[in-house]
């Protein structure tokens, strides 16, 4: 088949890039011909709340990546659809993530699908935003009545598109393929030389872009927890903000956490992503809504033991007991599972959980539900 993904890939950067590079492969894997169509212009300045949208690693070499499609220029739109529909491809895949960018990426899929051969199928990371803004229905509504089908990395996210009406298209779930893109792992001592972290403490790691739907304040409250705070144990925040971060500062300081955490708030770069995820015990995802999330496929990846809340679809990759814990949104409930974690040992019996459990998140699998809800 010949196949055209649209969403953010290189030179832009972030977990939807790596994510839409990797299902490149896939496809090319399968024996598909497979290239990406990616933003000049994903966000304005002005709506970016990070230090830069772009990479500055080099460019995959194995990957055909044309740059062309400006969110907010509805003449990019209308040249990139165009192009699709006199291509002709089998099938566009659009990676669907905010609103925002429902105008752009419905438009090009009505052009497409006006050849009366190309299959428009959705990856709906999201299709009700974390963080919700006027005129949120209208834009989603324009993109998903564009397509063919829809493949959901969460159950949550497949009620939520039939809960909008969406009922007539075919749907389908399929949990977040394993990121396997960031090398082999290393063992603790690597990555803690590799991070100049001492091995005289055992460390928790919170990882991603900083959002106030991800808890991190939450985290910190339980970190203060006086169970907690006797543990030879520090906090590792690997990511850039993506808000203010003066309240967490602030947070910090009024909790006398300052000797107990380990900063790392810039982006990080793909290849120290191993050396973040092999030092720590365990991954912490405090988050307060959520849908999917990608940083349990890189822990997975890495045979790493997780905490996660038990809201949106976090829980369904994450067998309570098994790989981690699945816990209420607390700061309560996070020190209780802290504490359990060290006192009862339980790293290498959730890590042989992990290694088990992994098997099943596989990149074949997500191509063939695309292909399937496309009806090819």
């Amino acid at each position: 088949m010949k196949v055209v993904i649209i969403g953010p890939a290189y030179p832009l950067r972030g977990g939807l890039a790596t994510y839409n590079e990797r299902l490149a492969r896939a496809f090319k894997e399968a024996g598909d011909e497979a290239r990406i169509v990616t933003f000049s212009l994903q966000y304005p300045n002005f709506l970016f709340p990070g230090q830069t949208q772009f990479s500055t690693e080099p460019g995959p070499t194995d990957l055909a990546i044309e740059v062309s499609l400006n969110s907010v220029n509805p003449l990019s739109w209308l040249k990139v659809g165009r192009k699709l529909r006199a291509e002709r491809p089998d099938l566009v895949v659009f990676r669907f993530w905010l609103p925002f960018m429902g105008p752009a990426l419905g438009t090009v899929a009505r052009l497409v699908r006006g050849n009366g051969h190309t299959r428009v199928v959705a990856i709906t990371d999201n299709v009700i935003p974390h963080e919700k803004r006027p005129g949120d229905g209208p834009l989603t509504r324009y993109f998903l009545s564009a397509c063919d089908g829809f493949v959901t990395m969460s159950r949550s996210v497949l009620q939520d598109l039939r809960d909008l009406g969406f009922s007539r298209q075919p749907a389908l779930y399929r949990p977040h393929p394993l990121y396997d893109n960031f090398g082999p792992t290393k063992t603790k001592a690597a990555a803690l030389a590799a991070l100049k972290l001492t091995d005289t403490a055992g460390y928790l790691l919170f990882f991603g872009f900083i959002r106030a739907y991800k808890g991190l304040d939450i985290l910190l409250e339980a970190f203060a927890d006086e169970r907690v705070a006797a543990l030879p144990v520090k906090l590792i925040i690997a990511g850039e903000f993506y808000e203010d971060a003066a309240p967490y500062e602030e947070l910090i300081k009024r909790l006398q956490l300052e000797s107990r955490i380990v900063r790392a708030t810039d982006f990080i770069p793909n290849e120290q992503v191993v050396d973040y995820f092999c030092a720590a015990d365990l991954i912490m995802q405090p988050y307060k809504n959520a849908t999917q999330s990608g940083v349990s496929q890189i822990a997975y990846h890495f045979e790493r033991p997780m905490l996660v809340t038990d809201v949106g679809g976090l829980a369904e990759l994450i067998p309570n007991g098994v790989v981690g814990y699945v816990v209420p949104p607390t700061s309560a409930a996070i020190a209780d599972a802290i504490v359990d974690f060290y006192a009862g040992q339980r790293e290498g019996t959730f890590a042989a959980g992990v290694r088990e459990q992994k098997k099943q998140f596989s990149w074949p699998v997500m191509v063939a539900a695309l292909k399937e809800v496309a009806g090819t």
